[in-house]
């Protein structure tokens, strides 16, 4: 059945769809008390804390190697790493190519007698870093005490006390938490089922992919080129954040995302803006004329049909967002922000609705190298956030009608002087690829027989939701694969993944480890016993 769409202004719309949602959508199991871990649980988690010290220098090791995805030296350090990593574990590992693209990394584990088959994935390229921001080099894993709540890191430790660590310490790195400490919570996991003599029940696999960071614009071909090979019953996204209450969370999607670049013109040479100001068009002023007519102060996209194509979310996931524990009052404290948009509507209930952010304006200059002149162009940098049945097509489309219906002349390169002196009202749009959202069934068989091993595992709540915030290219796996797709982040939330001091807790690295781990040797058992 086709479900009904929605044009709405964001808070009025969601509260009454979350209303009607629960009293017709009873709670989400997963979410309600669970048992203590069990003794599989324990058995990891025994093992862990006699081997804290070699799971951390194996995880140092790797964050040492630089691994932005242009730095064709360095990603094939890193590939070689972790195919060695693999290898010591007796796994089949190979190196993936295809085109001029970072390589991935694939590792299997065949499991006797299994009759289904997972792969875990996440990306060991990164962030660009801008080396002066960082306390300390981004390259040279600095072990530290937590920070204080305001923000200060913590002390330099110089590492384990008796073999264990304090499990608030935080290694600092690029990748630390994005996606290298993930990585290694997956290679830890396999040695302590080994150890505590565990078994998987479902065949492994694995895809560390070298250009995430960068978009992955080379990786539909490399599915499409090693589709057989990567064959598999469901996908394991290791990527992302835990819920800002720290508990654990499986996500059912992804949000889309494409990024826009926008310019507009002033004079050819900049002009004194006492002889020329108020006869000289200003671009800047021409840009915010284009930002206020494409989005409110509170966050409404005003995009002429803009919500036509998006999909209303079930009950049940509207439920699911309404049953995460209450955290935005402390969020907007620690942030200093005296309200959040749509009314202080719950970042749970935000995140499935689609958003548009301005992460960047270029015009003039401030402060001390301000100048009295009019610039001769502005710049402004904008993503969109994706929610399901959106395309990048479809919104280049309505974004660039919306321009010209009110007087805006676009263009998609330099314009030549006989269009500027033609057009007065002209812009630039660059527009990079972007990819839709993805999300799939919160109530298929696989969702919830995960939710059932993770609550186990960990003995403790766990939080479901219809979606992440943030974007994977999800939907790229799912239209070569055509499997489900869930995303199990396991990394601290304020990690400050793709800014300077990027970090993982330690803590979160050793639940990670007791989580996957718990996936590799129960899923099998409660996939086939779930209705």
């Amino acid at each position: 059945m086709t479900k009904p769409t929605m044009t709405f202004h964001f808070a009025a719309t969601l509260a009454t769809a979350l209303t009607l949602a629960l009293t017709v959508a009873t709670p989400l199991a997963a979410q309600s008390a669970v048992p203590k871990p069990d003794a599989q649980a324990a058995a990891v988690r025994a093992w862990r804390q006699q081997h804290e010290e070699e799971i951390v220098r194996e995880l140092n090791t790797l964050l040492a190697i630089p691994n932005q995805a242009t730095d064709s030296a360095n990603i094939a350090r890193n590939a070689n790493l972790l195919k060695a990593m693999f290898e010591r574990r007796g796994l089949a590992a190979q190196i993936l190519v295809s085109g001029p693209t970072a390589p991935a990394v694939y590792a299997e584990l065949r499991t006797p007698g299994a009759t289904r088959t997972v792969v875990f994935y996440a990306h060991y390229d990164g962030q660009p870093v801008v080396l002066a921001d960082w306390a300390t080099s981004p390259w040279q894993p600095m072990l530290r005490g937590a920070p204080a709540a305001n923000g200060v890191l913590g002390a330099v430790k110089a590492g384990a006390v008796n073999g264990r660590f304090d499990p608030e310490d935080r290694i600092y790195a690029r990748s630390a938490s994005d996606d290298k400490g993930p990585i290694v919570a997956m290679l830890a996991a396999i040695d302590a089922i080994r150890a505590s003599g565990q078994k998987p029940t479902v065949n492994l696999k694995f895809f560390l992919e070298g250009e995430e960071e960068a978009g992955s614009t080379h990786l539909k071909p490399m599915l499409e080129k090693y589709k057989t090979l990567l064959a598999a019953d469901a996908w394991f996204f290791c990527d992302g954040p835990v819920h800002q209450s720290r508990q654990q969370q499986v996500l059912f999607g992804v949000r889309g995302v494409m990024g826009l670049e926008v310019t507009t013109y002033g004079p050819s040479r900049a002009l004194h803006s006492g002889h020329y100001g108020n006869w000289a068009p200003n671009p800047g002023m021409l840009l915010t004329e284009i930002i206020a007519s494409i989005r409110d102060s509170d966050g409404k996209i005003l995009i002429d049909n803009f919500y036509d194509d998006v999909v209303t979310p079930t009950p049940s996931e509207f439920a699911a967002a309404r049953a995460v524990p209450p955290v935005d009052e402390e969020l907007r404290r620690s942030l200093l922000l005296g309200a959040s948009e749509a009314k202080n509507a719950p970042l749970a209930e935000r995140i499935m609705v689609p958003a548009l952010n301005l992460h960047g304006i270029k015009v003039g200059q401030v402060g001390s190298l301000t100048t009295n002149s009019i610039p001769t162009e502005a710049q402004a940098s904008f993503d969109f956030r994706l929610v399901p049945n959106q395309t990048p097509t479809r919104v280049r489309e309505l974004v660039e009608a919306h321009l010209q219906t009110r007087g805006w002349q676009i263009v998609h390169g330099a314009p030549s002087a006989d269009e500027r002196l033609k057009h007065p009202r002209l812009v630039r749009l660059d527009w990079d690829g972007g990819y839709p959202a993805y999300r799939t069934s919160m109530d298929q068989p696989l969702g919830q027989a995960v939710r059932q091993v993770i609550s186990q595992t960990m003995g403790r709540d766990l939080i479901v939701l219809p979606t992440l915030g943030g974007s994977v290219g999800m939907s790229g796996f799912f239209d070569v694969l055509q499997v489900p797709l869930i995303t199990l982040p396991i990394v601290n939330h304020d990690n400050g993944q793709h800014a300077k001091d990027e970090n993982l807790r330690l803590q979160n690295l050793w639940d990670g480890i007791e989580i996957i781990a718990g996936v590799m040797t129960k899923l099998g058992t409660a996939w086939n016993v779930v209705p």
